[in-house]
């Protein structure tokens, strides 16, 4: 049994699952954002690598506890040995904060249009990121949001919270659906790095999954990231960029290279089919060998055009545990 690596972590993030005694557990964390909406999960640390695992009865993967580390087995076989990291709020090191969680978008992949999901109030979120800050491990804010009437009404929203999160004197990262003016608002307002998610660089695709109310456009969101590299600077700019929603390797690489020579940092994210969406989209987790595939090429792409993933600071990339990370993992 050794530590994870590369290899070992592209393997559990294939399968994305573990089943756990939950009475062994102190740290979970429940997703109040897209397709992994009010689905609890852990991250597991081992070999410099970080893994967030759903937990699942049904997994493959089971994890047990062994003196105080933690084992993760396949087929009853030991796969890999490692630490349960502290939660914050919702990933280790950040207050990862979701402002509403409702939208008027019906993007299949996701669970939130489902929900008859909260929005938060300005007080909340300080207070989160307040009891966050006590653990002495708060290094950074990230705040996304649904989109519950619009998206010009939730950038206000994120803007307010940003201006009072900004005396934490910690990096404060937006993921939202950008207006025509939030990228300069945004910045004026302290925030370090933005991401705007362009879900998938296949228009066919786009098309048939996130097809929703008038104005979800993948072209505007492309210029929106263009304006933001304007604004924010490389290396601050990145958008999530799915898997398994039948893609083409050839696709994703056109996509991220295009994505790349903007300036922009795609973030490959495996594809999770969320329990509300069953029946509504076909789409295939990717397997371990397409990932580090996939993983290699972003790598070879980023280092062409000049990127780096590890001055990133908020967010996913600094996070690593859904993803195969260039450079992090790879």
């Amino acid at each position: 049994m050794t530590e994870l690596n590369a290899e070992l972590k592209a393997e559990l993030v294939a399968i994305g699952s573990v089943d756990v005694d939950e009475a062994l557990l102190s740290r979970i964390s429940t997703s109040s954002a897209g397709p992994g909406t009010g689905l609890k999960s852990i991250f597991f640390t081992s070999g410099g690598h970080r893994v967030r695992l759903e937990i699942k009865k049904d997994s493959p993967l089971k994890m047990v506890k062994e003196n105080s580390d933690f084992v993760i087995l396949k087929e009853n076989k030991k796969l890999v040995r490692g630490e349960l990291e502290q939660i914050l709020a919702h990933c280790p090191g950040q207050a990862y904060i979701t402002l509403s969680e409702r939208c008027i978008y019906d993007c299949k992949f996701c669970s939130v249009p489902k929900l008859p999901g909260k929005i938060k109030t300005l007080e909340e979120v300080v207070a989160m990121v307040e009891t966050a800050r006590k653990t002495g491990g708060l290094k950074a804010i990230a705040l996304t949001s649904g989109i519950a009437q619009s998206p010009e009404d939730e950038i206000d929203r994120v803007i307010e919270a940003v201006k009072a999160l900004k005396k934490y004197n910690v990096p404060i990262g937006v993921s939202v659906h950008p207006t025509k003016d939030s990228s300069q608002r945004l910045k004026e307002a302290g925030v370090a790095e933005v991401k705007y998610n362009v879900e998938t660089m296949d228009r066919a695709i786009f098309e048939r999954v996130c097809k929703g109310r008038k104005g979800l456009s993948l072209d505007f969101i492309v210029e929106s990231l263009r304006d933001a590299v304007r604004v924010f600077g490389k290396n601050r700019v990145f958008s999530n960029f799915i898997i398994g929603l039948g893609e083409t390797d050839d696709c994703v690489r056109e996509g991220v290279e295009y994505l790349a020579t903007m300036g922009v940092i795609p973030i490959l994210r495996p594809i999770t089919i969320p329990p509300l969406r069953k029946g509504e989209i076909t789409a295939t987790r990717p397997t371990a060998e397409r990932l580090l595939k996939l993983a290699k090429m972003t790598r070879e792409l980023l280092a062409k055009y000049g990127l780096r993933v590890d001055v990133s600071q908020t967010m996913c990339l600094p996070c690593t545990g859904c993803d195969m990370t260039p450079y992090r993992d790879i």
